[in-house]
């Protein structure tokens, strides 16, 4: 009988698994891995550390963050460096089906590369919609229509549905709006709720079953709910869930960001977010302070909840990279992208 995975994600201390990183791996309460860039050296290596996490925990999702442009954790030893999605709206601007064309590309090459290294998901695609004035946005969105931000989405993650990969929408109803950066302070945004249905969350009810995953934003919509997206059952229940009906896994955004601890320990902050009705919670670059989080939290998932998250494993085998880099359908993907993006 499989083990329903833990509701805390979390990451390792460095390029290979110590005994703490083991124990924490261990633990009931953990879920998923996130790996960065300070976790991979090589491909080797990489491949080991994520064959090693397998060993512990068969059923652990490994994700990452790895969309392209300046948010790509592995660039080197043969990972192709990626554009931001906001080239794949500039060509949608000036040629619509060729645009369709290498965002599939793009997200095959992105998964077919992560996948032969171990990686189950990325948290792919960004559906903020690209108002300008973002700091932590920015390039990373594909385009201001919301219709145009639905079809690359939806195309980029064709791309990564061939390569046996699910998706992960994000930020949740959109954080393209607020100025404020949530790594660093809390943002807000003053819109009501229809304005915010009509054009930032309508990619989310857009691709419906599309979408394996979303995290919700760390900004407080303050119509809506006095809390920030990723604690509000208005935003997730009713909202999410209810209004546009997905069906698929809600992540907290990382809760060691300025935005998530506001007024709490990360222990009440994990708890609030998977009682507003997140599956799981990301915990980042603070391995031992996520290991106080599994001790103290109470917290029992639901079956649904593990199938959820069960289902945003790797599909199939994937090729090891050597046969990878040789199939046809790759090395097309990749002159599509040479030709068209440079």
């Amino acid at each position: 009988m499989k083990r329903i995975p833990g509701p805390v994600m979390l990451d390792v201390e460095s390029t290979v698994l110590n005994e703490n990183d083991v124990r924490r791996l261990s633990h009931p309460m953990t879920g998923g891995v996130i790996l960065f860039a300070r976790h991979f050296e090589d491909r080797a290596q990489l491949t080991a550390l994520t064959d090693a996490i397998r060993a512990v925990r068969e059923e652990l999702i490994i994700a990452v963050d790895h969309e392209g442009g300046r948010v790509q954790r592995f660039r080197t030893d043969g990972f192709t460096v990626l554009p931001p999605m906001r080239r794949l709206g500039e060509l949608w601007d000036k040629d619509v089906l060729l645009a369709t064309k290498v965002a599939t590309a793009t997200g095959y090459i992105l998964a077919s590369e992560l996948r032969a290294c171990g990686v189950d998901l990325s948290f792919t695609p960004v559906l903020d919609l690209d108002y300008g004035h973002s700091q932590v946005i920015g390039d990373r969105a594909f385009h201001r229509d919301p219709r145009v931000v639905t079809l690359l989405a939806k195309s980029l993650s064709h791309g990564l549905a061939l390569a046996g990969m699910s998706n992960c929408g994000k930020h949740f109803p959109g954080h393209g709006f607020a100025t404020a950066d949530s790594h660093v302070a809390l943002p807000t945004d003053d819109r009501p709720l229809d304005t915010i249905l009509r054009g930032d969350a309508a990619p989310y009810g857009w691709l419906d079953i599309a979408l394996g995953s979303v995290i919700p934003a760390h900004v407080i919509y303050t119509q809506v709910d006095d809390k920030p997206a990723g604690f509000s059952r208005i935003w997730l229940e009713e909202i999410l869930r209810g209004k546009l009906g997905f069906t698929g896994a809600i992540f907290s955004d990382d809760l060691s960001m300025e935005a998530a601890r506001a007024g709490g320990t990360l222990t009440q902050a994990a708890a609030a977010a998977l009682a507003a009705g997140c599956d799981m919670v990301l915990i980042c670059n603070q391995p031992q302070a996520a290991e106080t989080v599994l001790d103290e939290l109470r917290y029992a998932p639901s079956k649904e909840s593990g199938r959820r998250i069960g289902r945003l494993r790797g599909r199939g085998k994937p090729p090891r990279w050597g046969k990878l880099v040789a199939r046809a359908d790759y090395q097309a993907a990749q002159r599509l992208l040479r030709s068209t993006l440079g």
